[in-house]
């Protein structure tokens, strides 16, 4: 008996069937057998039979996924899909069912060998694994460019090496945040891996100049994320009941929500839903933005919208191979819910486009949910929460100073301007304690910046908010934040003449603080700042639109939109670098964003009333719960607050149990431990500090949110008397 009911899915694409199945099926047997993978005992154990093979169907799974594929091509990748899934179940026979943490590391950094970015393949491979890897990266990598390598080269080795973490969670017992699960799967779970393979099978490459950046990734998140959520959903049987796999959504769910089975499989597949909606206003309102911006050339164009279309055939044909591959659990799934075979209608291979109409019809609530908040309810003050910070608070000694000096900065700056902000609002937010509990031994000089940096950062949020957000305008948010980087040079460029507040802050702030720093630091520094001042465009945006935002796009966009990676950067400016290789391990990875994620989701309970009810914003986690989950407010602030201590638990976690066993696997030496456990050190420092600010300062309150500002008690705006240094901004 299955363990709940498959739901019905949002199926907004009907899938397409590739002409040459037949001929990929005879192929794809023919090459499993050269590579030994049909009824060759692996240490033992047979992996598969031909039956196996026959069942599951890849060739299927690829005709599906890539209808217009040629002949040549459609075998091709149907060995990649036929190569992937016996890689995860050799995996899961030899080394997850036994728990063999140190025999999978040395077969997973063997398969590094069959991956050379450049150059040809000259290890001797040992087992079907390394066979089958060789051949097809023969036949694949030549064909394509140095930068598609990279990204497949990093695609590939995330989905190979992630496989300790599954297994390290089995033999922990332990089941991942539903944070730590979205971040994780993708790359354990392949989808990104396969984006790169439809680049190939449709041969567009997305151009290089906008393939980092935000909405390309945003596809590339949203195709993954609804890829894999579905075959948690069609998996649940087989993972979690028969292998003892910890990996599912639906136990996540399960897990975290407190649900039963089919609850949660409900609300996977609102978050399935959730994540093609997301896909789909980012390829309708997004990327067309992102070509005029970067002056993509037709031919770019064009194979973007190529690459756009052959993630759109992936999902509608991966949903009808999971239909009908024995692998998954789907009895009754084409008769289920209500779909067109109930009444009579088409059901057999390339009929899902009889589907389309009630699926979409029957998902239409969800989409209007995220529209039909209502900007400046009133809901309430509310107490402080009690969130748990097992780290001790030391504030800096020299905070004191630190307060008046920032407060004497802010005025020379013109930021107590009595429209954004007074000397009121600036004691309100006291920076200094919040740069004091982050830098505790910080020296008086480098306190001052931080505080600077910390003052800065948050006027620029009011900046935004009570200039281009009340206003809704978009253009003139846009030109202010391209004139915010001619602030920032990062070879000594000569900066233009500061115009507003906003402006002089910054170019005050970027000649003490970055100066002293190499041009590759101050490249990194630069960033982290943009990356702020971009995201706070996507958070207007969604104002403009009304839209509470999708809540995985909201949670991963927090980081930048709260200055995360800025505050945290502010504490590594001029400390020795942590090497490059360490730095993109899992568990550097798990410490600094979750330790980036729990201030902002605690930033959200406490500022709800803030946003909501005083600056009418709808990018708010409690808000993006409540409408998600259609759920009370009240429910929705547990839902976060237990989702900010699950985070604290995870750097916990990483911090006592995946670095020390980090630092063993690499065998590190004495001065590189030691940078470790500074860098651990003061990320600790930095949610103690955060932590402390937030349940200390008077931002928050209500008293300070309905209290007027200089000119802005004024018909309530930035109208009035004072108000010209803003509207500098803007021309």
């Amino acid at each position: 008996m299955q363990p709940f009911v498959l739901p019905e899915f949002y199926l907004p694409h009907p899938a397409r069937l590739n002409p040459h199945l037949e001929t990929a099926r005879e192929h794809s047997k023919a090459w499993a057998y050269d590579m030994d993978m049909i009824d060759v005992p692996q240490h033992g154990t047979v992996i598969w039979s031909e039956h196996d093979l026959d069942s599951h169907d890849y060739a299927l799974l690829c005709s599906y996924t890539h209808p217009d594929a040629g002949a040549e091509e459609l075998d091709l990748i149907t060995d990649w899909y036929v190569w992937v899934f016996y890689f995860d179940d050799h995996f899961l026979e030899l080394y997850k069912r036994t728990g063999d943490i140190v025999g999978a590391r040395a077969y997973l950094d063997r398969l590094a060998e069959f991956m050379p970015v450049t150059g040809e393949v000259t290890a001797q491979p040992e087992n079907p694994v390394e066979r089958g890897l060789t051949d097809l990266w023969n036949r694949t990598v030549p064909a394509r460019s140095a930068d598609w390598r990279r990204r497949f080269v990093e695609s590939t080795r995330n989905l190979l090496e992630e496989s300790l973490w599954e297994l390290a969670n089995i033999a922990e017992g332990r089941i991942a945040n539903p944070i730590e699960y979205i971040e994780m799967r993708r790359k354990v779970g392949g989808a990104p891996w396969s984006a790169n393979l439809v680049e190939h099978s449709v041969h567009a490459e997305v151009p290089a100049e906008i393939a980092a950046s935000r909405p390309m990734r945003v596809l590339r998140d949203c195709f993954a994320d609804s890829v894999h959520l579905r075959n948690d959903l069609f998996s649940y049987q087989r993972e979690v009941t028969d292998e003892g796999e910890l990996s599912n959504g639906v136990l996540v769910l399960e897990k975290f929500l407190g649900l039963g089975t089919q609850e949660a499989a409900d609300a996977v597949n609102d978050l399935i839903t959730s994540r093609l909606h997301q896909y789909e206003h980012t390829a309708l309102t997004e990327v067309p933005a992102l070509f005029e911006e970067h002056d993509v050339d037709p031919e770019g164009r064009a194979a973007t919208a190529a690459y756009v279309k052959g993630l759109q055939d992936w999902q509608a044909g991966g949903h009808e191979w999971h239909l009908r591959s024995s692998r998954y659990m789907n009895e009754g799934a084409l008769t289920s819910r209500g779909g067109p075979e109930l009444l009579g209608g088409p059901a057999g291979l390339g009929t899902s486009a009889a589907r389309v109409f009630t699926s979409v019809a029957a998902t239409a609530p969800q989409r209007l949910r995220g529209y039909r908040h209502l900007p400046y309810q009133t809901v309430g003050a509310r107490s402080r929460p009690s969130l748990r910070m097992p780290f001790p608070l030391r504030l800096n000694p020299h905070l004191d100073g630190a307060r008046e000096r920032t407060a004497a900065w802010a005025e020379r700056m013109g930021l107590l301007d009595d429209v954004v902000w007074d000397r009121r609002k600036l004691d309100a937010v006291d920076a200094a304690l919040c740069a004091a509990g982050t830098h505790p031994d910080a020296s008086p000089g480098r306190l001052d910046v931080t505080s600077g940096w910390m003052a800065w950062g948050t006027y620029a949020d009011d900046y935004y908010t009570e200039l281009f957000g009340r206003a809704g305008d978009f253009a003139a948010a846009k030109a202010a934040t391209e004139r915010l980087s001619s602030f920032m040079p990062t070879e000594c460029e000569p900066m233009p003449e500061a115009l507003t507040p906003l402006e002089r802050g910054l170019a005050d702030l970027w000649e003490r603080a970055a100066k002293p720093l190499s041009v590759r630091a101050r490249r990194a520094f630069r960033h982290a700042v943009e990356d702020m001042l971009e995201s706070w465009l996507w958070e207007l945006g969604n104002r403009i639109q009304r839209r509470v935002p999708d809540p995985i796009d909201h949670l991963e966009m927090r980081r930048r939109t709260f200055g995360a990676d800025l505050t945290m950067a502010l504490s590594r400016l001029g400390a020795p670098a942590i090497p490059p290789e360490l730095r993109r391990t899992r568990p550097l990875q798990a410490l600094e964003h979750s330790a980036a994620d729990y201030p902002g989701l605690l930033n959200d309970v406490i500022s709800y009333q803030k946003e909501i009810q005083f600056e009418g914003e709808v990018n708010n986690a409690v808000l993006v719960v409540e409408t998600f989950l259609d759920t009370p407010k009240e429910r929705a602030f547990d839902v976060v607050t237990d989702l900010a201590d699950a985070r604290l638990r995870e750097f916990e976690h990483a911090a006592s149990v995946e670095l020390p066993a980090l630092v063993e696997a690499y065998d590190l030496d004495e001065d590189t431990r030691r940078l470790l456990d500074e860098h651990v050190g003061s990320l600790k420092h930095y949610l103690a500090g955060c932590h402390h600010w937030h349940l200390t300062v008077a931002r928050y309150d209500e008293a300070e949110a309905r209290r007027p500002i200089g000119a802005s008690a004024l018909l309530g705006g930035p109208t009035g008397l004072g108000t010209e240094s803003l509207r500098f901004a803007v021309r």
